[in-house]
C-alpha cells in the first residue's frame, strides 16, 4: 500500500500546474509574514516610527520596563505618567513630530492604558481618551468595571431577550473566574501572530484544494477508471493509498505553512508574554475564555489543522462523488465566503458560529459571545466545534471511501 501511496503523491507533486500552487503558496507564506511583522511598530523619542526586529526589540523594552502583576499601585502610577504626558508640551502642541514625541513616552504603558479606556468606557462603547480623565480613586473599582459592565450590558433592553438567566450566569461566572491581578509583559509578538494567523490558515485551504480536488476524479477525466477499478485492488487499497495521500498532503502542507509563519513571526517581534492572560490585549478585553495567549494559539493551529482536514476532505468527498474537479475547488470558497454575507443577520449568529468556518479563525471565535445551551449546561462555540468536526470527519473518511469503491464504470 506504500508504494500505491507514494505513486498517488508523485501524481500530485509532479504536475506542472500543481508546482505553481506551490509557489503561489510560498508567497502568500511571505505577504502574510510580512503584514504581521508591520503590525508591531515603535516611536523613537525623536517622534520618527520604525518596524521591524529593532523595533520590535526598542517596544519589547518599553513594554518589559512595566512587567508584573497589574495592581492598584501600578495602575495609579499609570495614570500618573499618564497625566504628565498629556500636560507636557510635545502633547499640547499643534506639530504631529511633538505629537509624536510626547506618544512615544506612553509606549511602555500603552496596553495597560487601553485596559483603563475599556474598563472605564463601557461595554459597547471606546473612548481613546477615557484613560485621561480617571480619578486616582476610581482606579481602585478598575477589575470591577470589567465585570459591571457585562452585567450592565446583559440587563440592557438591547441584550435583555439574547440571553437565558442561566447563559447571564455562565458568562457573569466567566468573568468572576479569570484570575486578578493580571500579569503583564510585553506580548506583542503573539497578538500579531494571531491577528494574522485565520489568514494564513484561510489561504491554505484556499490553495491545499488545488492539490487535492483531482485525487479521485483524475483517473475519470483520464479516461482510466476502467483499468483503475478492474485492478485486483483498485477497489480497496488503491481508493485507501489516495485517502492516505490526501491527508498526507493537507497535513503537510499545512503544517509546513503553519510553522514556517510562526517561526518567522515570533522570531522578529518576540516570545514574550506567551503565559499571559488574553484579556491584557485590546482585542480579547471581553473574551470569556480565560486563557492564555499560548493556549490561543495552540487552540487556533489545532481548530485551523481540524478545519483544514474537514473543508479539503469534504472537497474530496464532492469529487468522488461527482467526478467535477471544478465542483471540489468550489466548496471551500462557499464555506468561507457565505458566512461572511450572513453575518448581518443577528438571528442566525448561533447558526454561523457553529459553521466549519470558524475553525479557520478559532482566534476570532474567542471574542464572540455565542452561547449554547442544553437544558442547564451553558458552553460556547469553541468546545463545541471541536467536537462536533471531529465527530464528523471521522464520519467523512468512510463515506468517501464507501462513495468511491461504488464509482460504475461507463
Amino acid at each position: 500500500m506504500m508504494r500505491m501511496t507514494r505513486f498517488e503523491l508523485k501524481k500530485i507533486f509532479l504536475k506542472p500546474v500543481n508546482k505553481i500552487v506551490f509557489i503561489i503558496l510560498a508567497i502568500s507564506l511571505c505577504v502574510v509574514s510580512y503584514f504581521a511583522i508591520g503590525d508591531v511598530d515603535y516611536v523613537d523619542e525623536n517622534g520618527e516610527k520604525s518596524t521591524g526586529i529593532a523595533a520590535a526589540s526598542a517596544l519589547q523594552g518599553k513594554k518589559n520596563e512595566w512587567a508584573g502583576y497589574i495592581t492598584d499601585d501600578i495602575l495609579r502610577k499609570v495614570l500618573e505618567e499618564n497625566e504628565h504626558i498629556i500636560n507636557s508640551e510635545e502633547y499640547l502642541s499643534t506639530d504631529m513630530i511633538e505629537k509624536e514625541k510626547a506618544y512615544s513616552k506612553k509606549q511602555g504603558f500603552s496596553d495597560i492604558r487601553e485596559m483603563i479606556n475599556q474598563a472605564f468606557g463601557g461595554f459597547q462603547d471606546y473612548n481613546y481618551y477615557r484613560a485621561d480623565s480617571v480619578t486616582q480613586e476610581e482606579i481602585r473599582s478598575f477589575y470591577d468595571r470589567r465585570t459591571d459592565n457585562l452585567i450592565e450590558w446583559l440587563n440592557s433592553e438591547e441584550q435583555e431577550s439574547r440571553y437565558s438567566e442561566q447563559e447571564k450566569q455562565f458568562l457573569i461566572s466567566q468573568y468572576g473566574k479569570l484570575e486578578t491581578p493580571f500579569y503583564y509583559e510585553y506580548a506583542d509578538g503573539w497578538a500579531a501572530l494571531l491577528e494574522y494567523a485565520p489568514s494564513i490558515i484561510m489561504l491554505a485551504v484556499l490553495i491545499t484544494v488545488f492539490l487535492v480536488s483531482g485525487i479521485f476524479s483524475d483517473e475519470i477525466q483520464l479516461k482510466a477508471d476502467s483499468i483503475f477499478f478492474s485492478a485486483r485492488l483498485g477497489r480497496d487499497k488503491a481508493i485507501a493509498a489516495k485517502i492516505k495521500a490526501g491527508f498526507i498532503v493537507v497535513t503537510s502542507v499545512y503544517w509546513i505553512m503553519i510553522l514556517l509563519y510562526s517561526g518567522i513571526v515570533l522570531a522578529v517581534l518576540g516570545i514574550g508574554g506567551a503565559g499571559c492572560s488574553i484579556q491584557n490585549g485590546f482585542a480579547n478585553w471581553k473574551s470569556f475564555y480565560n486563557i492564555t495567549y499560548l493556549q490561543d494559539y495552540l487552540l487556533t493551529v489545532l481548530g485551523g489543522y481540524l478545519g483544514n482536514l474537514f473543508i479539503l476532505f469534504l472537497s474530496m468527498l464532492a469529487s468522488a462523488k461527482t467526478h467535477s474537479k471544478a465542483l471540489a475547488v468550489t466548496i471551500p470558497f462557499i464555506i468561507l465566503f457565505i458566512p461572511s454575507f450572513l453575518n448581518g443577520i443577528s438571528v442566525l449568529s448561533e447558526v454561523l458560529g457553529l459553521l466549519p468556518d470558524q475553525l479557520l479563525q478559532v482566534c476570532t471565535a474567542i471574542k464572540t459571545f455565542n452561547l449554547y445551551q442544553v437544558g442547564t449546561k451553558v458552553v460556547g462555540a469553541v468546545p463545541i466545534i471541536f467536537v462536533m468536526y471531529s465527530i464528523l470527519f471521522c464520519i467523512l473518511l468512510p463515506v468517501l471511501y464507501q462513495v468511491y469503491r461504488k464509482t460504475e464504470i461507463k
